[in-house]
C-alpha cells in the first residue's frame, strides 16, 4: 500500500470505531509517521484487546500493520495477527491466513514468534480433523521450543494448550493430563472463562480416572482449577476424584450412579473399579506402621472391602504397577509390604498421620525410659 493512502484509510477506520476509542488513530498515525514501531506496536496490541474492535482487526492488519510488519517486534506482530485471524469467515481462510504469518516470521532472529504462529496453525487443522497435519506442525514447534534456553511464557502456554488439545482429540489420557497441567502452569487461572475453567477441570478429571498409567491425582487435586466443579451439575466428579485418592469403594458405590452421565466412564466402568480397588489397597498399607505390613489376604479384603477371590491378582497388578513393593507369599496368603507410591494426603489422612506420629513418640519415649532404667549403673560410670 502506497504510505500516502495510510492517512485515509486510518481516517476511515477511525470514524467506523467505537467514539470512545477514536482519539487512538490519531496516535497510530502520529507513530508511524514519526517511525515509532515499538510505541505504535503497544497501542495497537491496546487497541486489538478492546471490546467493540474486533470487526477492524482483520482490515487493519491487512491494509496498515502488513506495511511495517518487518520493523517491529515479531512476536507482537503474531499476537496481533492471532487476534485479526479471529475475525476470519471461517477455518479455512484462518488457516490460510496464518500459514502465511508462520511463513513470514520463519527467520533466525524470530523463531519464538515462528513456534507461536506454527501452534496456532495445528490448532485450526485440529479442529479442521487433520490430526496427522497437527502433530507435524506441533512437532516442529517442540524441536524448536527444544533448542531455546528461554522463551515468553505465551509461546510455551500456546503449545501446551494446542499439545492437550491433539491427546484429547486422541484420547491419550496421560499426555492430555501433563499437557494440560502444564498449560495451566503457564497461565493464571483467574484469566479463563469461568466455562474454560469448568470444561478443563472436567476434562482433566477425566483423563485422570480412565488413564491406565495415572495412578496419583495429587497434582490435580491441589491444583485451583478443579474449585470450578463446585457448585456445578459436575460436582460429583471431583467427589469422585477425592473417593479415588483415600481409596473409598463406600465413596465410590455412592457417586457410581453418576458415571453414565460420561461415555468414557461408562465404557471404563470395569477398569474403574479395578483401579479405586488399587487405590483401597494402597490406602490400607499406607495406614499401616512400616513394623505391621505384613497382612493376611483375608485382612485386605476385609479392609478394603476387596472380594477375596480378587486380592491376589489385584496385590500382583498395584506391584506391576509399582504402587507397592514386597513380596507375596500364596501359600500362606499373606502380602509382605516394605514401600508404598507417596500420594497427596486430605484432612482425614493426615489426622491419621499425625495418630501414628504421636504414636511413634511414644515408642521413642517409652525405649529412652527403659533404657536409662536399666542402664543407670552404665550412665554413672
Amino acid at each position: 500500500m502506497d504510505i500516502d493512502t495510510i492517512p485515509n484509510l486510518l481516517s476511515d477506520q477511525r470514524d467506523a470505531a467505537p467514539e470512545d476509542f477514536q482519539h487512538m488513530f490519531i496516535q497510530f498515525e502520529d507513530h508511524h509517521e514519526k517511525k515509532l514501531w515499538h510505541e505504535l506496536t503497544d497501542v495497537l496490541v491496546q487497541y486489538f484487546n478492546l471490546p467493540g474492535t474486533e470487526h477492524q482487526r482483520l482490515p487493519l492488519y491487512n491494509h496498515f500493520i502488513k506495511t511495517f510488519a518487518a520493523k517491529i517486534n515479531q512476536l507482537k506482530l503474531v499476537t496481533l495477527g492471532l487476534s485479526a485471524a479471529a475475525q476470519c469467515k471461517d477455518d479455512q481462510e484462518r488457516l490460510t491466513f496464518l500459514s502465511t504469518l508462520a511463513e513470514e516470521v520463519n527467520k533466525p532472529a524470530s523463531q519464538d514468534a515462528f513456534v507461536y504462529a506454527t501452534v496456532a496453525v495445528a490448532s485450526v487443522k485440529l479442529r479442521l480433523g487433520d490430526h496427522d497435519g497437527a502433530r507435524k506442525d506441533l512437532d516442529l514447534a517442540e524441536s524448536v521450543l527444544d533448542s531455546f534456553d528461554s522463551v515468553e511464557t505465551v509461546v510455551h502456554a500456546s503449545f501446551y494448550r494446542a499439545n492437550a488439545d491433539y491427546y484429547h482429540a486422541k484420547h491419550e489420557f496421560a499426555s492430555y493430563y501433563k499437557n494440560a497441567l502444564l498449560f495451566l502452569a503457564c497461565v493464571d487461572v483467574a484469566d479463563l472463562t469461568s466455562e474454560e475453567r469448568q470444561s478443563r477441570a472436567y476434562d482433566l478429571s477425566i483423563a485422570a480416572l480412565v488413564s491406565d498409567s495415572i495412578y496419583n491425582f495429587g497434582e490435580l487435586l491441589l491444583h485451583p482449577i478443579l474449585d470450578s466443579l463446585n457448585k456445578s451439575p459436575h460436582s460429583w466428579l471431583r467427589d469422585l476424584l477425592f473417593a479415588f485418592n483415600r481409596g473409598d469403594l463406600r465413596a465410590y458405590d455412592v457417586l457410581a450412579g453418576n458415571i453414565s452421565k460420561d461415555q468414557l466412564l461408562k465404557t471404563h466402568q470395569i477398569f474403574l473399579y479395578q483401579k479405586i480397588s488399587l487405590a483401597a489397597l494402597t490406602e490400607t498399607v499406607f495406614r499401616r506402621p512400616p513394623h505391621d505390613r505384613a497382612m493376611t489376604f483375608a485382612t485386605i479384603a476385609d479392609e478394603t472391602k476387596v472380594q477375596p477371590n480378587e486380592i491376589e491378582h489385584l496385590i500382583m497388578k498395584a506391584l506391576s504397577l509399582g504402587l507397592l513393593k514386597g513380596t507375596i507369599d500364596q501359600v500362606a496368603e499373606i502380602a509382605r509390604i516394605n514401600w508404598v507410591q507417596p500420594k497427596v494426603l486430605d484432612m482425614k489422612q493426615i489426622e491419621g498421620m499425625r495418630g501414628r506420629l504421636k504414636e511413634w513418640d511414644s515408642s521413642v519415649n517409652q525405649l529412652g525410659n527403659w533404657i536409662e532404667g536399666v542402664g543407670k549403673d552404665v550412665w554413672a560410670a
